[in-house]
């Protein structure tokens, strides 16, 4: 039996070779990072400009946020695992589009089949839209946990926040 690993390294060399992936990309594909045995996975929506320099997922202010946020709670690091909804930085720095969108959920679905966490923080709505085939919105459903239903993805636990970007935008 190959290891989880493993399999984690041959879906990582598969994203880095991806024609879609490379053909859409700005800098560097993001694959994700963290513990195979992961029980928390934290998805957020695309990489950033920090992101793509690197290859790492949450190292500008969001991710700094994010992970200062998850060290408050005493989680270790060998329990969670950081992936985007995205594998790349979309053309002119957008939010991705449904294409981007519906392309990186078949990298995520492989990546989390393999990685089985007991639960999935959804961080904004491009990674509700990627995992989520119901329609949310996280400024109404923040704080829920939802259970799957659909086919692919039965009984998998998803927990809604806000993106850690949220709370750095300031309103005027």
């Amino acid at each position: 039996m190959i290891s989880k690993e493993k399999e984690l390294a041959k879906i990582s060399t598969e994203i880095l070779q991806c024609k879609f992936c490379l053909k859409n990309k700005r800098g560097l594909l993001v694959v994700g990072e963290g513990c195979s045995n992961a029980k928390i996975v934290f998805v957020g929506e695309a990489p950033g400009k920090e992101e793509i320099k690197t290859g790492r997922p949450f190292i500008g202010r969001a991710g700094k946020l994010l992970r200062e946020l998850i060290a408050l709670t005493q989680i270790s690091e060998k329990d969670y695992y950081i992936l985007s909804a995205v594998k790349y930085l979309p053309k002119n720095y957008i939010t991705p589009k449904p294409k981007d969108i519906e392309h990186g959920k078949l990298h995520l679905l492989d990546q989390l089949a393999v990685i089985k966490p007991k639960i999935i923080v959804v961080l904004g709505n491009t990674a509700s839209i990627s995992l989520l085939s119901e329609k949310i919105k996280i400024s109404e459903d923040h704080g829920k946990v939802i259970v799957s239903k659909n086919k692919t993805e039965v009984g998998l636990k998803f927990f809604l926040s806000y993106h850690p970007a949220a709370a750095l935008y300031k309103k005027k």
